[in-house]
């Protein structure tokens, strides 16, 4: 009897592990046909000749139509960011970063499924429009972007300067609806400008000086260099950068600001990917960087993206060590840290894949977090707007004396403290003794 309950349980035991071995392997069948590729480009082929063949407004479809268009909602599900580039698309691109482009000025991105704009350019239709970081464009021209990809949403943005388009705006923090008619215009971009969006660069009171970057094209280091020197030359003591509104660019240039302010082979950002060519570790090179004693508040805000969430994370980082003089003040930045290697296609199209993320040199990632500044200044939309008003040249004396009245009296509350911080940190180095031991990052921490 005993044995025959012994056999029993046995092939009982025989029968489920076989029972959940057969499950395993057909579970495991079905996910390997799910991901192999052959069938898929067999559907994928199927498809597209039945749409081709079939679709009731289809006459002049062709097969790159289909192709380019499958690629672009392909890569458009994976983030904002990646996107396929059709021959004109890449061209617009690979003239951004050279300095000039036809446009709006308007820089945007994806965020929770709207165009969403991340800073106007300075000096722009859409920065004289008074469009702001964060505003979202919900329909162009009088169509919906609701289901518009963030290349169509641009091409549609651009177009031959002199020729107009129609935006509609909606403003998240008031749900504000406003419709604004714009001229494009050829954008030309200085990368460096002094608190009266000119490049003359007075030094201020208490021997503090301002540099604002417009954002991070090929000559961004260099005319942030030819600004430097002429404050050095005035006897700058402290300096405020202004990376407001700055929507970023070129990485080579954000390690090139940074190191202004670094000592040698100090970690600037580390990029890391799903590919081990894609992760690197970029470092200060050369000499010590000529600022790094130098005081200095960095202003960021939402329009702070990518290049300058880089240059604003590196500081942060390295003050807190003591190795520069950094304090990051205003709000939190956009959350824009992520890499996108374009990859050129032989018809002339490319691909603008994410690759990696950005790291802080204390490893906090940058996308989708932002950086949170040491010290927090918020700002009410009118005074952003004036703020940026002030920032124009000509912009305050374009506007009639009752205007002109009114926005003498509206603050910049970010760029007041920023001064305040740098005043409080020249008074207090004075009044310590001239020790060889004072600790730097003593003085920090009482300064904030």
């Amino acid at each position: 009897m005993k044995r025959s309950l012994t056999y029993t349980l046995v092939v009982t035991l025989l029968l489920v592990n076989l029972a959940i071995g057969a499950r395993m392997y057909l579970s495991s069948a079905a996910a390997a046909e799910k991901d192999s590729v052959y069938p898929n480009l067999e559907l994928f082929s199927y498809v597209m000749e039945r749409v081709r063949k079939d679709y009731v407004d289809g006459k002049d479809l062709t097969y790159q139509d289909l192709v380019y268009g499958a690629l672009k909602g392909m890569v458009g599900t994976l983030d904002p960011h990646s996107e396929f580039l059709d021959p004109d698309r890449y061209r617009e691109l690979q003239g951004d970063t050279q300095g000039t482009f036809g446009g709006l000025g308007i820089v945007v991105q994806m965020r929770d499924n709207f165009v969403t704009v991340v800073t106007p350019i300075e000096d722009t239709p859409g920065f004289k429009a008074g469009i702001l970081s964060g505003d979202r464009i919900i329909r162009i021209d009088g169509r919906s972007t609701e289901k518009m990809s963030l290349q169509d949403a641009v091409k549609n943005l651009r177009g031959e300067p002199g020729s107009q388009v129609s935006l509609t705006i909606q403003r998240p923090s008031t749900g504000e609806e406003k419709e604004h008619r714009l001229t494009r215009a050829v954008i030309n971009v200085d990368m460096a400008k002094d608190i009266n969006g000119r490049k003359e660069f007075p030094l201020g009171e208490n021997k503090i000086g301002y540099v604002r970057l417009t954002q991070f094209g090929e000559k961004t280091s260099e005319e942030l260099e030819t600004a430097l020197r002429k404050l050095k030359a005035q006897g700058m003591e402290a300096l405020v950068l202004d990376l407001r509104w700055n929507p970023g660019g070129l990485l080579d240039q954000a390690v090139e600001v940074c190191e202004k302010f670094l000592p040698r082979r100090q970690l600037v950002v580390t990029t890391e990917g799903r590919n081990p060519g894609q992760s690197s570790v970029r470092q200060v090179t050369g000499r010590n960087g000529a600022y790094r004693n130098l005081p200095v508040v960095v202003l960021v805000n939402l329009g702070s993206a990518s290049a300058s969430e880089i240059v604003a994370g590196a500081l942060q980082d390295c003050a807190a060590l003591g190795l520069c003089k950094a304090i990051i003040v205003g709000e939190k930045t956009f959350g824009k840290g992520s890499v996108q290697s374009i990859l050129p296609l032989q018809d002339g199209s490319a691909l603008r894949l994410t690759t990696a993320k950005y790291y802080t040199p204390s490893h906090k990632v940058i996308h989708e977090e932002g950086i949170t500044p040491d010290i927090i200044v918020t700002m009410t939309d009118e005074e952003e707007s004036i703020a940026r008003l002030r920032l124009t040249p000509g912009g305050v004396e374009s506007l009639d004396d009752r205007e002109r009245e009114r926005v003498a009296t509206v603050r910049d509350p970010q760029l007041d403290r920023a001064m305040d911080v740098l005043k409080g940190i020249m008074i207090f180095a004075q009044r310590l003794p001239d020790e060889k031991g004072s600790s730097e990052p003593d003085r920090m921490a009482v300064a904030k």
